[in-house]
């Protein structure tokens, strides 16, 4: 059977669902996950693992660093555990740091 012919349906495109997706957990996946990964930035030698991964070498990955700064309003720092990852989520938004982060003598063990 020839793939371009048979098919029912005629539009060049596929469908789109005629209502947005709805999160089922309202977002609440998503905030644990961000949480967690904040709470992993209070951690040196987690920078460290990130840096020698080049992780900052990703724009998307620096992109979703200053996403992150959302966490430093006071409805959402409220459920921070570890407070100076925030401080630490300041600093890596200077390149300088994040490649001196790279470096083996900044990695705190």
């Amino acid at each position: 059977m020839d793939p371009g012919k048979g098919s029912s349906d005629s539009s060049p495109h596929p469908s789109i669902p005629k209502e947005p997706y709805k999160d089922p957990d309202d977002g609440r996946q998503r905030f644990l996950l961000e949480l967690e990964f904040m709470q992993c930035l209070a951690n040196p030698t987690y920078i460290h693992y990130l840096a020698q991964n080049r992780y900052f070498d990703d724009e998307a990955f620096i992109g979703y660093l200053k996403y992150l700064q959302y966490w430093q309003r006071p409805e959402y720092i409220k459920f921070i555990m570890y407070p100076h990852c925030l401080f630490f989520l300041e600093l890596l938004q200077n390149a300088n740091f994040r490649s001196a982060m790279a470096h083996p003598a900044n990695k705190q063990s």
